[in-house]
């Protein structure tokens, strides 16, 4: 086990995994990294699980020091990272030595970055998961000299991700949106505008929701409901009509009628706008949408068989109730 010292930790650096699940019923929201293609990247070529912490930082990034070697990954918005004052390149496997520094010179692209630690990151779980939650201060908070203990990896992968699973982070963006639960309660023209205007993020977006401002969404009669259940991607139109996507940090329940929800693929794009960066709604079914998801998470799948080495696998013969089985067990 080694470690890694905190010495400065930027904007707003957290610890973030794919969130806490099962609390919303008591008011806990979910929480997790709000990029979650660029952290599950992160985790694939250093060799973790999905699921593992990696380190979100946004806009201004942390700067840090490491006690021994380890192995590491830096996926997501391109914050201009440098190791010893030297450029380094992102979306792949870096090895680091003791002493080495890692720091950012700010926004070339995107928002947030994500730092993976091969074996990654051993702290606490609260509630499930190491996910940070700063209204509660629920998990461990980062701070300036702070050291982290790092797990010890095992796996080995490729140093190189193919081109086509890097993401372009643009200024202007396109998202694909589920109608619904209250599409009723705007008017045809209302629902008109939502999917013909160009919104643009506010100053007042962030881990919780993403406010944007634009050409008013009407409702019928009321913006109001009786209180229900959010998650992440809905759309609540309030009373001014201006949109507001819930994000990783949203509330477990709202009482703004939503007029839709974002796909999980574009959330991930709509996580990386900066304030004054724009975007666009586009329509997509249900069923189209289903099946976007299904190709969402086989590039997982795809990422992970073109970056393993030394797999595992092992052939077997099962019989079941009197037939037999060839069955393939691979460790991924």
């Amino acid at each position: 086990m080694t470690t890694i010292k905190i010495l400065k930790k930027g904007l707003s650096t957290s610890i973030q995994d794919l969130g806490r699940t099962g609390y919303q019923k008591y008011g806990v929201p979910v929480s997790g990294v709000m990029d979650e293609y660029s952290h599950k990247v992160a985790n694939i070529l250093v060799g973790n699980a999905l699921n593992e912490a990696t380190l979100e930082a946004t806009m201004l990034g942390p700067k840090i020091q490491f006690a021994g070697q380890q192995v590491i990954a830096i996926t997501g918005g391109d914050l201009q990272p440098k190791l010893n004052n030297e450029a380094i390149q992102m979306w792949k496997k870096l090895t680091v030595e003791k002493g080495d520094i890692l720091s950012f010179s700010g926004i070339k692209s995107g928002l947030r970055a994500y730092i993976a630690f091969a074996g990654g990151i051993r702290i606490d779980k609260s509630m499930g998961s190491k996910s940070y939650y700063s209204r509660a201060d629920l998990g461990t908070k980062i701070e300036d000299m702070q050291e982290l203990d790092i797990k010890p990896y095992e796996k080995n992968v490729n140093t190189t991700l193919d081109k086509k699973y890097i993401p372009n982070f643009e200024k202007q963006i396109n998202c694909r949106v589920v109608l619904g639960p209250q599409e009723y309660y705007f008017t045809d023209e209302g629902i008109q505008n939502f999917f013909s205007s160009e919104y643009q993020v506010t100053n007042a977006s962030d881990r919780m929701g993403y406010r944007l401002s634009g050409k008013a969404i009407e409702h019928k009669k009321t913006p109001d409901i009786i209180s229900d259940g959010l998650s992440k991607g809905a759309i609540q139109i309030p009373g001014n009509g201006q949109p507001i996507v819930m994000m990783s940090d949203a509330q477990t329940t709202g009482g703004y009628s939503k007029i839709g929800y974002v796909i999980k693929a574009d959330l991930n794009k709509l996580a990386q706008l900066k304030p004054g960066n724009t975007l666009r709604f586009t329509k997509i079914s249900i069923e189209k949408a289903q099946k976007e998801y299904l190709d969402y998470i086989k590039v997982f799948d795809d990422i992970r068989n073109q970056l393993v080495v030394n797999r595992s696998i092992n052939y077997y013969a099962v019989t079941v109730n009197g037939n037999q089985y060839n069955v393939t067990v691979e460790e991924i």
